[in-house]
């Protein structure tokens, strides 16, 4: 009997350890089983806003995906990057990142560097509202990797126009 009863003890106090420690994990890491992740956004691009494509400055604007893991390279090709009222952006082409790799997705147009950690949306016009907006990360399965919502206001307490989310 008192092996029973010591064996149910443990068994116990382990099962509270075990939801002890899940309640202390962050939501957000729980939310969602991706490498991929939004490190950050420069949501307000540095100076007045001119989406020309010559002479503007939408390449100013960019959202930082990074690959979380320790060891998956990940393809970015057929994830997709939403805001709040559905412009999106498709990863067209073949880019991996490498554990601990990451990429800026700009706004504009350019030429997509592996080497230079960039991707060119190809489009001249702001996609992150300066005040607040929703950034939506999907894998190509539909499933979603990642979303923030920042404000202005509550989000960037220096004035930057950037904000960072996973480190």
């Amino acid at each position: 009997m008192h092996v029973r009863h010591a064996l149910t003890a443990a068994a116990t106090a382990a099962s509270v350890l075990a939801l002890g420690l899940a309640g202390a994990a962050p939501a957000q890491a729980a939310e969602y089983s991706s490498a991929l992740k939004i490190k950050g956004v420069q949501y307000d691009a540095p100076g007045r806003d001119s989406n020309k494509c010559s002479g503007g400055n939408t390449k100013d604007e960019y959202l930082t995906i990074k690959n979380y893991s320790r060891t998956a390279t990940v393809n970015l090709r057929g994830y997709v990057v939403k805001d709040a009222v559905g412009n999106k952006f498709t990863f067209p082409a073949t880019h991996k990142l490498q554990p601990g790799d990451y990429i800026k997705l700009r706004g504009n147009r350019g030429t997509d560097s592996d080497a230079k950690n960039v991707v060119y949306r190809q489009n001249c016009n702001f996609i992150w509202n300066n005040d607040k907006d929703t950034i939506y990360l999907y894998k190509p399965s539909g499933a979603r990797a990642d979303v923030h919502s920042y404000t202005k206001k509550s989000n960037d307490r220096d004035g930057n126009g950037y904000i960072t989310y996973h480190g």
